[in-house]
């Protein structure tokens, strides 16, 4: 809602180096009006950032940033956070980042900022930024279903120690990431290069990116990344269509996010979810990239890509890439069962 205090939720496996990362962005007086929730003060890289204890758990850094550690419940923190500033007793801070452990999926952090009705009422979602290591990228990756889920729920994906692996390595995983999340920019980062403000500041982190033109498998089990495309749809047939993939199978639906053409609208609207959340429709004042249509990019795990796109057709009644005929088979169960 207009006015609440944006969130970015900062991820990335362990050792990915997010940390580190963000201390650097932390240091930028851009992102001196910043508070950070992270789990424990003592098993991070900030301490050189940290310069006095306010109350409990709320520790004052150099340039006035706010942290707190989050000892429970997220919920809670925001909201204590939130009281805090209220209250005049912590600096008046305008953005928040939460710093997941590495081995967290994100799902659920952001289902707790859209779907809870206090929250929503103080804050908003700003975006999902992924760190991922360069040189132990891949292994990780081939290994561990959360930095799966934490690259596919990215907006912005930011890959380091680049200057630590050779560059076919460095091209390689970034090429994966692109892969697996078609929707994400992928920012590479050395210990050298200054890391943007934008990562965290930049309000377009929750557009897509780009669009790819085919379904790709990825290098991990089960997981492609598909595009559904149309012309204008009708609101209430599409949000019909996604009510009901998502009901039956929104744990299968790792990403999805794109924009959407409204029969009778001009703007688009931009639409995104994680597994069984989908976040509040955001409306736009122009196209972005100047072509009016709908494209979704679907990130998904066991899922026939054929029989998603079928069912999308039908309910948009447009050909989605399909061949003439394939509209007719209507198919509302993108599983075929």
């Amino acid at each position: 809602m207009s006015g609440a205090t944006p969130v970015t939720l900062l991820t990335g496996f362990l050792g990915a180096g997010k940390t580190t990362l963000l201390a650097r962005l932390l240091a930028r007086p851009d992102l001196r009006d910043t508070a950070v929730l992270i789990n424990e003060f003592g098993a991070v890289g900030l301490d050189h950032l940290l310069v006095e204890a306010v109350e409990g758990e709320v520790v004052l850094m150099r340039g006035g940033c706010v942290c707190c550690s989050i000892r429970g419940d997220l919920k809670a923190a925001l909201l204590g956070l939130h009281d805090r500033r209220r209250r005049g007793l912590v600096p008046a801070f305008r953005r928040v980042v939460i710093e997941t452990t590495g081995l967290a999926d994100p799902g659920p952090a952001l289902a707790t900022l859209v779907a809870d009705p206090v929250l929503r009422h103080a804050f908003a979602p700003a975006g999902t930024v992924t760190v991922v290591d360069a040189v132990n990228g891949a292994a990780t990756l081939d290994t561990c279903d959360e930095a799966v889920r934490q690259v596919a729920a990215a907006d912005r994906i930011v890959l380091t120690k680049t200057d630590l692996a050779a560059p076919e390595t460095v091209a390689g995983v970034a090429a994966r990431l692109a892969r697996l999340n078609p929707v994400a920019p992928v920012r590479r980062l050395a210990l050298g290069t200054d890391p943007e403000a934008a990562l965290i500041l930049d309000p377009a982190a929750i557009l897509p990116g780009r669009f790819r033109a085919e379904a790709e498998p990825v290098p991990h089990a089960g997981i492609t990344a598909v595009l559904l495309e149309s012309g204008p749809v009708d609101w209430v047939r599409f949000g019909l269509w996604l009510s009901m993939l998502l009901h039956r199978h929104g744990a299968r639906i790792l990403r999805l996010k794109g924009l959407v053409a409204v029969e009778g609208v001009a703007t688009p609207v931009v639409i995104q979810g994680v597994q069984h959340l989908i976040h509040p429709p955001l409306h736009l004042a122009a196209w972005p990239d100047g072509r009016p249509g709908t494209r979704l990019v679907a990130i998904v795990r066991d899922l026939d890509t054929a029989l998603l796109r079928r069912s999308f057709a039908a309910f948009t009644g447009r050909p989605a890439g399909l061949p003439e005929g394939v509209v007719n088979e209507t198919c509302l169960d993108p599983s075929g069962s």
